[in-house]
């Protein structure tokens, strides 16, 4: 389809995924000319050159036909060349505090960081424990886990050992086992922990 025919905006739009510029690609990597393309797909010499100069947009019949003698879906010709960065902005005016358990007293309120990043590596957390929040109803899962006290003393139990953690202090385990953890010291505790992108999204609630 010739690029007089295009409405400015359509034009504008197809130039933006650089079809012409891919196909070129696709066939330098293949070490083919242009007349053996044009044997491949019916196309002339002339007309596959116009395309791949950007003079000239493919109709989807003829992309179909180019994509087949490479071996390639459509979607190859309309992905962004590059692919964006991952980079979600989560305020804290917009997360919310949940419990650690639905029934019972409540152990710690935790906050998710990284709730709108789809596949994320590893999932972070900011928890809030209380003076006189109960230790913490044991659990376990799978992955490693990381804890950093950001303010107070945390109590960590976890496979018959117990760790004192005080402000600035980290540590990091196999989730694998049972632990709890809870404030020590009678006073608030916050502590950032993150999880390996296998685990758990936290504590069993139930």
């Amino acid at each position: 389809m010739s690029r007089s025919m295009l409405s400015e905006t359509l034009q504008l739009g197809l130039e933006a995924y650089q079809i012409g510029p891919k196909i070129r690609t696709l066939r330098l990597a293949k070490e083919m000319g242009l007349a053996q393309l044009g044997e491949h797909t019916g196309l002339s010499v002339a007309m596959l050159s116009r395309i791949e100069r950007g003079q000239n947009f493919p109709t989807l019949a003829t992309l179909l036909r180019i994509a087949l003698v490479f071996g390639v879906g459509l979607d190859h010709f309309f992905a962004p060349d590059e692919e964006e960065p991952v980079l979600e902005v989560v305020r804290s005016t917009q997360r919310l505090k949940l419990g650690d358990k639905v029934d019972g007293p409540i152990s710690y309120l935790f906050e998710c960081l990284d709730f709108p990043v789809k596949k994320s590596r590893f999932h972070a957390y900011l928890a809030e424990f209380s003076a006189s929040a109960p230790m913490s109803r044991p659990h376990q899962h799978v992955g490693a886990e990381m804890l950093y006290v950001i303010e107070g003393t945390l109590e960590l139990k976890i496979h018959g050992r117990s760790e004192i953690l005080k402000r600035r202090d980290a540590i990091y385990f196999d989730a694998g086992f049972e632990h709890s953890y809870r404030a020590s010291g009678g006073q608030r505790c916050s502590v950032l922990a993150v999880v390996s992108a296998d685990g758990a999204v936290m504590p069993n609630r139930g």
